[in-house]
This record gives structure tokens, C-alpha cells and sequence, in this order.
């Protein structure tokens, strides 16, 4: 028996009838529709995607036709009686209660989405997105009313995408986020390039601030208003807040629930109970880069557990070996992708051995017309070059890149792999020197000892000479306050100018010519070390710092 449908449980019914023939299956799930497109919500919403029917994966009928599965839609399982091995199920149609017995239970009830008890949260216009009636009820709202201003309360995956669509309708969107940056999970740097394009495309972006409640406008509309006093006025308000695991049943039933409120499993997903299985967006998972539990609400990490717990079940030697995080997001012409660990991440686990550069090469050859940027930053481990993590941002070729450094990852590669890696190659589709293997080439030299790095949170630092060696033309366009300008085609006739007794720290536009200029500085016995990723990374770590513009300093 399989209780939950969509991508954890579907995916397990299926691989239960491809491994064994004559088993029973039996597949309740409580919603209208058995498996759906959970991740095309947001487009159906903004009508890119128009056909309600296309969100539908699969169907009640096409499960008994080609799997013989009895899957019960609108059935929901209400307790779990382990001692008899039987679940007590409701029959939301007709109210009927009934028990089913089981030799192997999987639960696969997913996650809800956070509605916190705020005042005024019950508010007609006020809407989550989780299901497809969610979004067929945000289309009705939408199509009855002449919506122009929306609220998007929450800056992540959904509440970015659900921005997009919006927008995408003509409506006015203001985001409000608890955090400081939007897409929380990226570090606050990364971050820094997802707001400089929402703020063109959205009326208002409210970060740093909380919900504090609703009110129902005089106009007919609703208010927003924020812990710090700001006030917003919605045809529409989206939340988009994040997920809980819905681990009712799970409770009930005494199974172990981890630290972070999801079904504790084992590497072959089975429960506290060893008949019962759990999958999916309930379950705590354990983060092979990390080292610690965590709830990872993603559509691939359910579907092999669904597939492990199916070869589990059928006597398979099957075990899931962790996830890394690895995820994509696409809004207002953007990709943000990552994989593995964030900085910030590893520093809440306790982890200090750890470094990560940052490069910003095209997505494919400059001369080639419609070369993109791509902002990527490589977190590696100090004592032996092992990748740890990858985020990247960029308009053009993202996914690619972090695909390739997710399963560098999972294979337990080094940075000295990347520098190595054979890719693809022609003008159109990316360079002789891939971005990946700029990112790997660098942080192998960093750790052969060919250049150090200096930190960009200390750049100010007083007893520091910050040298820019772009040409002066780039240099009066912005630098970081303080630097020096000594054009890198000039550095070797005016060594003389540099101090012998301070660390010089060394900055371009995107860090290569900084790189020549380091080695070059080094073999003349200077200290130098290299700002990573040049000008480029330093506007993101210092986004409300006015830059220099006076050419005084370019003489």
C-alpha cells in the first residue's frame, strides 16, 4: 500500500509493478489527481502553460490499464494500526470509512505550504500554490478581476517564479522577504545578481521585512502590512513562504521523527517500522556534502526514493545515498542554479576548511555574437582541492555547468578534475576554456600556492594597498574605494611605486589580469594576493557602497 501520489509514490507504484507482477498494489491519495506537474503550477498560473490537462502526469486510468494498480483518488488514509498491519482510509466522496491491510506500507504524503496565523491570513484573494486547484483557483480570481497589483510574500523558488508569471500577465508585483537577499538559500553575494534583474521587472522589493498581517482594503483589495510599518496595497497576495512536512500520519502511527520535523528514514528508506517505508518531501534527508540532516522538498530526490523503496520492498540490495541540493530556477531571463554546499552552509554545520573563488567568463567564445556572463563561485576543501559546492548565475547556459559540477560531486571529484575536464566545445556553445574549467584551473592554483586569495569582507582593511590594474578608463568608471590604478600593460616600469613592507591586494574587472599581475608581483618578492572574480564580485559583496569614480587615483 502506497499513500500519497505525485512523484514519491507514483514513481515507487510503478517501479513495484515493473519489478514484481503478481503483487497487489494499492495507491490511495487524497487529492483529485494521483500524479501532476507540481513544478508548472507558476506557468499554468501565468498562462505560458494554458492547458490545465498538460500538468497531468498520469492518471487513475492509465495506472490500472498499464500497471494494473488500484490507485483511489479522493481517499484519504486517516491512522495507521501497525500492530495489524491495516490502514483505516476515508472515502472523501461518499464519507465511507474503510481498513486495508498491507505487507509493506509506503507513505508519500508530501509537504504543505506554510500559512502562518497571521491576522487577517483567511482573507478572501490570499492564496498558497501547491496543488492544481490552487492554481485553477488563483486563475479564476485573476480572469474575474481586474488584478494590477500583486504581493508576493516570499523571495525563493515559487515566490520568484510566481513573480514572473505574474509580471508576465501585466500585473504589478511588490515581494516581501523575511531574509536580507532574495533566493535565501544562495549565499548573499550570489544573491546580489538575482536582485539587481528582479528590481527592473518587480514595483517593490521589501527585504529584510516580515508580514506582519492582512486587511481588507476600502478599494476592495487587500493590505499588506510589514513588521517594519511598510504598507502594500493587492488585488492578489501569493504566499509563497516555503513548506512543512505533512507528518500527521507519520506521528500517529509513533514513527521517529527527526530534528528537523520530517520522517527519519534509512539509506534504503525505511521508517522506525521496518514494513513501513516513507518518500518524498516528508522525509528528513542527509546531506552528503553538509553532513547533516535536512528536508529537501525536490521532485528528483523523491522519485529515486520512490524507486529505492519499490527495489527495497522486492528484495533489491537498493540504497539512496544522500542528496547534494542540486536545483534550478528560471525568472525574468535569469538561471540560478546550485549544487552542494554554500559557504553559509558549511559554516552553521562548523566546517572551516574551506575556501572558493569566483569567475565570470561568457557563456559561450566572446567573439561569437550573444556571449551572456555567467557569475559562478566554487566553494572547494582547502586540505585537498575536494569540490564541496557550486552556485552560478547567468542568462545563458547555468544549468549546464552546475549538472556537470553536481556530479562531480557526487563522484567525489577534485577541483584538479575540473581543471582536467574534457566539454564541449564550439563558438556558439562555450569556449576552449570552459567556465567550469576557469573555476577549477584557478582554485588549483590557489592551492598549488601559484596566488592567495584575500577576502573581500576585509578589503577596507587599513594596513592593505588595493591595487586595480584594469586600464584607466575602466578604473574611472568605478573601483573599489581607496585603490590604486597602475594599468597591468604598465606594472612592470612602476614596481617602484608599490609598497614593500604591506600585502597588495590585486583587482580587475573579472580577475585574470589581477591573476598575471599577482604572479608577476610575487616573483618581484612582493606580497601580493589576488581578489578573486575583480570588480565584478566586489559590487556584489558591497551592492550600497558608492564606487570611486575620480580619476585622481589613475595617475
Amino acid at each position: 500500500m502506497i499513500v500519497g501520489g505525485v512523484a514519491g509514490g507514483a514513481s515507487c507504484a510503478a517501479r513495484l509493478r515493473r519489478l514484481d507482477e503478481h503483487a497487489r498494489i494499492v495507491l490511495l491519495e487524497r487529492g483529485p489527481y494521483v500524479s501532476f506537474a507540481n513544478c508548472g503550477l507558476p506557468y499554468y498560473v501565468g498562462n505560458v502553460i494554458q492547458d490545465e490537462a498538460k500538468l497531468l502526469v498520469s492518471t487513475p486510468q492509465l495506472f490500472r490499464d498499464r500497471f494494473n494498480i488500484d490507485v483511489r483518488i479522493l481517499n484519504e488514509a486517516l491512522s495507521i494500526d501497525r500492530d495489524a498491519a491495516e490502514v483505516l482510509v476515508k472515502d472523501l466522496e461518499t464519507g465511507r470509512e474503510y481498513r486495508e491491510r498491507f505487507d509493506a506500507l509506503v507513505l508519500s504524503p508530501g509537504a504543505a505550504p506554510v500559512c502562518p496565523p497571521l491576522p487577517g491570513i483567511g482573507l478572501p484573494g490570499i492564496f498558497t500554490l501547491r496543488t492544481v486547484p490552487d492554481s485553477r483557483e488563483i486563475r479564476q480570481w485573476m480572469d474575474a478581476r481586474e488584478v494590477r497589483r500583486a504581493v508576493v510574500v516570499g523571495g525563493g523558488f515559487i515566490g520568484l517564479e510566481m513573480a514572473e508569471n505574474l509580471f508576465h500577465r501585466g500585473v504589478d508585483v511588490t515581494i516581501v522577504e523575511m531574509s536580507d537577499q532574495l533566493m535565501p538559500p544562495l549565499d548573499a553575494e550570489m544573491a546580489e545578481f538575482v536582485r539587481r534583474r528582479v528590481a527592473t521587472h518587480a514595483s517593490h522589493l521589501q527585504l529584510g521585512d516580515a508580514v506582519a498581517g492582512f486587511e481588507q482594503a476600502a478599494s476592495g483589495g487587500l493590505v499588506v502590512r510589514t513588521r517594519r510599518g511598510a504598507e502594500f496595497e493587492a488585488d492578489i497576495v501569493i504566499l509563497s513562504i516555503g513548506v512543512r512536512p505533512e507528518t500527521g500520519l507519520a506521528r500517529s502511527a509513533g514513527l521517529e521523527i527527526g530534528k528537523r520535523g520530517g520522517i527519519r528514514v534509512d539509506e534504503q528508506m525505511r521508517t522506525s517500522d521496518p514494513r513501513i517505508w516513507a518518500v518524498g518531501d516528508a522525509v528528513e534527508v542527509w546531506n552528503t556534502v553538509a553532513g547533516q540532516w535536512e528536508m529537501l522538498p525536490l521532485a528528483g530526490p523523491a522519485n529515486r526514493q520512490g524507486r529505492i523503496a519499490a527495489d527495497v520492498i522486492c528484495g533489491r540490495q537498493a540504497r539512496f545515498r544522500g542528496v547534494q541540493g542540486t536545483a534550478v530556477c528560471g525568472f525574468f531571463g535569469l538561471t540560478v542554479a546550485l549544487t552542494g554546499a554554500t559557504e553559509k552552509a558549511l559554516r552553521r554545520a562548523g566546517v572551516s576548511d574551506f575556501e572558493a573563488v569566483y569567475v565570470h567568463p561568457g557563456h559561450h567564445v566572446s567573439y561569437y555574437p550573444g556571449a551572456r556572463p555567467i557569475h559562478m563561485k566554487l566553494i572547494y576543501r582547502k586540505s585537498d582541492g575536494r569540490i564541496l559546492g557550486a552556485q552560478a548565475v547567468g542568462e545563458q547556459g547555468v544549468e549546464r555547468r552546475i549538472d556537470l559540477i553536481s556530479m562531480a560531486i557526487q563522484m567525489g571529484a577534485a577541483v584538479y578534475d575540473l581543471e582536467e575536464a574534457e566539454l564541449c566545445y564550439a563558438p556558439q556553445y562555450g569556449a576552449a576554456k570552459d567556465a567550469v574549467n576557469m573555476a577549477g584551473m584557478l582554485a588549483a592554483n590557489v592551492l598549488r600556492g601559484d596566488v592567495a586569495l584575500a577576502p573581500w569582507d576585509d578589503v577596507h582593511a587599513e594596513d592593505v594597498f588595493c591595487l586595480d590594474v584594469r586600464e584607466k578608463a575602466e578604473f574611472r568608471g568605478g573601483s573599489v574605494v581607496g585603490a590604486v590604478n597602475i594599468p597591468l600593460g604598465q606594472l612592470r616600469g612602476r614596481l617602484q611605486e608599490l609598497p614593500c613592507d604591506r600585502e597588495i591586494w590585486v583587482k580587475c574587472h573579472v580577475g585574470q589580469r589581477a591573476y598575471y599581475a599577482c604572479r608577476l608581483l610575487s616573483q618581484h618578492g612582493f606580497r601580493a594576493k589576488l581578489l578573486p572574480g575583480g570588480y565584478q564580485t566586489y559590487r556584489a559583496f558591497h551592492p550600497e557602497e558608492r564606487p570611486q569614480t575620480s580619476a585622481s587615483r589613475a595617475d
